[in-house]
Order: C-alpha cells, then sequence, then structure tokens
C-alpha cells in the first residue's frame, strides 16, 4: 500500500499543500522549524486519527484558522483506491471518513493502513517512563489485532474505576471491587499474552538490524517484564489491595508493564551513547516494519523516517542508507535538513525518488533545474 496524493488545508504551520508522491521514496529537505515533520505528521493522522505529538485536535490546526483538513489517496497492492479524509472545525469533534463514508468509531480504522514512524522523540523509549515503551507495544499491535485494542480498553475502563473506589473515602463494596479486578484480570491476561507473542517475534528482528547497523560493534537486548509473570493476574491484583488503598491507585496489572532495554548486558539508559541509543531505537522501529509485514501477509507498511541521521556516525548511516534501499521495504518518507545524507541515498539508486523543498510551511517538488 502507498500513499499517492495528499491534501493538507490548516495543518499546523501548513496553511494549503496538494501532493503527489512516488510509490517508493519521498524526500523532503529543508531547515528546522520549517515543516517537514508536520508534513510527516499529517500522514500519521491519516492512519492513527491522531497526532503522533500526544497533542489535542485543537492544537493541530493552524494558528488562526477555525477548520483542519486532511485528504490521502492510497493504492492497495492489487491497484485498488481508498479515499481517507479527516475533517474538523475548532470546538468541534472530527469526521474521518474512508470513501466518503464517515466511521462509527475511529477504531474501526486503525490498521486500515499501516504505518511505522522514526524521528528524534523516539529516545523517550529509553529515557521516558514506562508508559512510552507499553505505547510502543500497543501501537504495533492494534495495527493488526481488534481484539487487542478491544480488550486494552475494558482493561482500562475497569482498571479507571478500581482506582476511584481505592481513593474514595468510603470503604469499597467487596462485591463491586473484586467484580472489577476479575474483570481486570480477565481482560489484562488478554493484552499480556499478545504483548508477549508480539515481543518474543520481535526481539530477534530487533537484534539483528542492530547487528547490521553497527557493524556487530554492540550486543542488545529487549525483553518484556509484567505483573502476569507473578503468577494469576487476579491473584497478584488481588494480593496487595490493602496496600493499593493505601496509595489511592492499582499497582500491580499490565498497566505496569514495561520492557528492558539492555546494551552490553546493562541498561541502555545508563550505559548508551547518542550514537548508541539512536541505533537501538531506529533498529526498533525496522524490526516492528518486519514484524507488521510478515503478519500482514507481505504488505509493507508505509515507512516515515524524521530526521533519523543526527547523532550518527558515518559507518551506521551507510548501513541505514543500504537497509531502507532495499527491496523489503516500499514506501519511505524521508525527511533531513543535511543535503549529503539524501544524496548519498539517491546516488546511483534505481529506486523511483521524489524530492521536496520545505520552507515556512510550503512544499513544492523540486525539479532538475532547481539550485
Amino acid at each position: 500500500m502507498f500513499l499517492s496524493k495528499l491534501s493538507i488545508v490548516n495543518y499546523k504551520n501548513i496553511s494549503e499543500a496538494d501532493l503527489a508522491f512516488s510509490p517508493k521514496l519521498n524526500c523532503f529537505i529543508g531547515h528546522n522549524g520549517e515543516g517537514k515533520t508536520n508534513l510527516l505528521d499529517a500522514v500519521y493522522y491519516l492512519s492513527f486519527c491522531r497526532s503522533s505529538c500526544s497533542v489535542t485536535d485543537a492544537n493541530v490546526m493552524r494558528h488562526g484558522a477555525d477548520f483542519c483538513m486532511l485528504s490521502g489517496r492510497y493504492v492497495n497492492d492489487d491497484g485498488d483506491d481508498d479515499d481517507i479524509s479527516c475533517g474538523m472545525k475548532r470546538g468541534q469533534k472530527k469526521h474521518f471518513k474512508r470513501n466518503n463514508k464517515e466511521y462509527k468509531r475511529l477504531s474501526a480504522h486503525i490498521g486500515l493502513i499501516p504505518l511505522i514512524l522514526a524521528s528524534p522523540a523516539d529516545t523517550v523509549l529509553i529515557d521516558g517512563g514506562s508508559e512510552e515503551r507499553r505505547r510502543l507495544m500497543d501501537v504495533v499491535i492494534s495495527q493488526y489485532d481488534a481484539a487487542y485494542i478491544d480488550a486494552l480498553n475494558r482493561y482500562n475502563k475497569a482498571l479507571q474505576q478500581r482506582n476511584s473506589m481505592l481513593r474514595a473515602e468510603a470503604e469499597p463494596d467487596d462485591d463491586l471491587i473484586s467484580l472489577l479486578e476479575e474483570q481486570m484480570a480477565e481482560h489484562g491476561e488478554v493484552v499480556y499474552a499478545k504483548r508477549k507473542a508480539f515481543i518474543d517475534e520481535l526481539a530477534p528482528l530487533f537484534q539483528n538490524f542492530y547487528s547490521s547497523i553497527s557493524q556487530d560493534k554492540e550486543s542488545v537486548s529487549l525483553c518484556y517484564q509484567s505483573h502476569c509473570q507473578r503468577g494469576p493476574l487476579l491473584d497478584v491484583i488481588r494480593r496487595d489491595r490493602f496496600k493499593d488503598r493505601a496509595v489511592g491507585y492499582s499497582l500491580h496489572g499490565i498497566h505496569r508493564d514495561d520492557l528492558e532495554m539492555l546494551i552490553g548486558g546493562y541498561p541502555i539508559r545508563r550505559e548508551g551513547s547518542q550514537g548508541q541509543n539512536k541505533t537501538y531505537v531506529i533498529s526498533l522501529k525496522l524490526a516492528q516494519f518486519e514484524f507488521l509485514k510478515r503478519i500482514r501477509g507481505g504488505v509493507r507498511p508505509i515507512l516515515l523516517l524524521d530526521d533519523i541521521f543526527d547523532k550518527l556516525d558515518a559507518g551506521r548511516v551507510e548501513q541505514i542508507v543500504r537497509i531502507v534501499g532495499g527491496d523489503g521495504f516500499g514506501q519511505i518518507f524521508m525527511t533531513d535538513t543535511n543535503r549529503e545524507h539524501l544524496d548519498q541515498i539517491l546516488c546511483g539508486s534505481a529506486l523511483d525518488y521524489r524530492l521536496f523543498l520545505v520552507e515556512n510551511g510550503e512544499i513544492r517538488r523540486k525539479e532538475d533545474d532547481d539550485v
């Protein structure tokens, strides 16, 4: 699947754009703050019904604008078209449509257009809290497993209700809180099993990509940690109800799951250099791409690479260029402030590509006679 055309009106600093893309490689050049990342975020929005930056819908509208519109035409592997559009007015809910038919639930759209984004913000996977690493799992699994989304939503609803009872002044009703714990355990076990299966398959893919990019200079690992590994989840949740009541929230459950990220056997958060951290998260994203492609029967996700070469030495840049330029990848959107990186990719490449210049929110295709 690839995005053939994209129309943007009032999205962040992009007032208007109508773009036609290559089914393979699309490169965007511009200084920082000109709108390259905003363009990729618009593509991301059409896949996930939200911004990758965790901002509210009101904040994706251009300053001073009262509405925003995105529209993309996608071509699948059979050559069939899908028109996806989103419109929103300030202060009102957004409307997401597929071929002019509005979705009743936005979750029904997730997974239609598989997509992986790699950006400088990904270092939060290493530096940030466990919620960032859980989000990594949620974003990928939700693209191919609707039952996962349902189980996760049901778990979170029961968790919120249990936490409300734990914070209340009155002693919680034993029957009601027991019922909520049973719901958390039932849906939490489903989430755990799907997360575990995902990481079990993702980890070796990730290690292979890291090995290729680093040229075997370091060894890395990725391990899933969950309270479900301590025994039946219902027992684990109920075991410390008294302590939960004292602190006012649930201390145990799949909402505390985490990923242990190691380099050379030690936490990369503590031991990794900037280049190693960047290599780690890029390898994770490439592994997610390969995983989604396999589980979807060879359908290649759209790959967004936002300024990924910063902090990497020439050898690692060369290896990444070699990997993403291979036949295993489909449509790629790539941004950079450094023209040399893109020239290195394009020089001698047989890939079909288009080059775009981005300046102050305006995007135009670079023709051969442009300076």
